[in-house]
């Protein structure tokens, strides 16, 4: 049982903290911007409620982030009141966030600075994964870091993996978020052709989907896609905040990402008809307007 404090009770990280306390065992104390919330997560988890991030990560030997963006992980991590301030010498830091690579070589290089571990470990699998504890984590740091935080992330994990230095495990997420978005945009153009071309289309996916055309994306959102619903999973805008990262990745590495960029804009399309928040197979809807 280690000492854990965990910063960011959104959708993501309000199950993964329950986790770190039912399942790893871990005493947790919590910080969230909205203090009723981590107070909520508190009384139902046993755990304690601290008035800011330092307040959270005094003595403890994990500290975990899950928030918005870069300048919210700034937000909680640096300044008087942030995590690093609180936090005691070899104690790690293990940021949840999707953000930049640029962010986590930052955060790397200032908690070496002050005696503490770093290690950027972005995850997939969505809120789902989330609650299930069963997500996918890609973690960037030096390796003695990985190693003492990976017993501690196992508990709401099912595949934990070390992608190198720190921004690594930033750079396979973004890998990640760039395949989701050309597998979604295939899977929405093929149930747009096939119903345009009057097919059963739950007949022909049960069968596609056992070969080389099948995904994740065809198994789990298909049907509801059919249906026309989009009312669950992960939202538009924030995988648009996740292909802005990619994006600007790649116009710092050269890569070229011309699919990435076209779907971003699809997305954008998506929002304009109102769809912020629904979630990313909403593609579909785009192409049955």
């Amino acid at each position: 049982m280690a000492k854990v404090a965990f910063i960011g009770l959104g959708v993501m990280g309000y199950p993964m903290a329950g986790h770190l306390r039912a399942k790893g065992g871990h005493e947790v104390a919590v910080f969230n911007r909205s203090g009723e919330k981590a107070r909520k997560w508190a009384s139902e988890h046993g755990g304690r409620a601290a008035a800011t991030p330092r307040e959270a990560a005094e003595g403890a030997d994990f500290v975990f982030t899950c928030v918005g963006n870069d300048d919210d992980v700034r937000s909680v991590v640096l300044g008087e009141c942030g995590a690093f301030a609180g936090m005691k010498p070899g104690a790690t830091l293990i940021d949840n966030t999707t953000a930049s690579a640029e962010l986590a070589r930052e955060l790397d290089a200032a908690a070496k600075d002050k005696g503490l571990r770093f290690v950027d470990a972005p995850v997939s699998g969505g809120q789902a994964g989330a609650e299930n504890g069963v997500l996918t984590v890609m973690c960037g740091g030096d390796e003695d870091s990985f190693q003492a935080a990976r017993p501690v992330i196992d508990a709401y994990a099912r595949m934990v993996g070390h992608m190198g230095p720190a921004g690594a495990g930033q750079l396979a997420k973004m890998m990640n978020q760039i395949c989701i978005a050309g597998l979604v945009q295939g899977l929405s153009e093929a149930i747009a052709f096939g119903q345009r071309a009057g097919l059963d289309i739950e007949t022909v996916i049960s069968v596609i989907s056992k070969g080389a055309a099948g995904s994740w994306q065809m198994e789990n959102r298909h049907k509801t896609m059919i249906d026309g619903r989009y009312d669950f999973g992960f939202a538009v805008e924030w995988m648009r905040k996740d292909l802005g990262i990619c994006l600007s990745e790649a116009r710092r590495n050269g890569a070229s990402l011309p699919v990435t960029s076209l779907v971003d804009q699809f997305y954008a399309e998506v929002e304009a008809m109102g769809g912020k928040r629904w979630d990313t197979s909403s593609l579909l809807a785009r192409l049955n307007r």
